[in-house]
């Protein structure tokens, strides 16, 4: 199962990078691909959009929800 989400504040490859280790480490999402131009993040697994959320926001950056 994969969703796709916001994110705010990401502005480079390393914020990108900040947000796909997080809710790799942090959920139980077997991976999460992030485009910085479109400013989402794809997450794939058995994440919940509870646990995406408090990844996304323990790394700095502001969850606005699916999209």
């Amino acid at each position: 199962m994969a969703a796709t989400y916001r994110v705010e504040g990401m502005t480079c490859q390393g914020c990108a990078n900040s947000v796909s280790r997080a809710i790799e480490t942090q959920t139980s999402a077997s991976r999460a691909l992030v485009d910085l131009t479109a400013g989402t993040v794809s997450v794939e697994g058995a994440a919940s959009e509870a646990e995406v959320r408090a990844a996304i926001e323990a790394a700095g950056f502001d969850f606005k929800g699916a999209a």
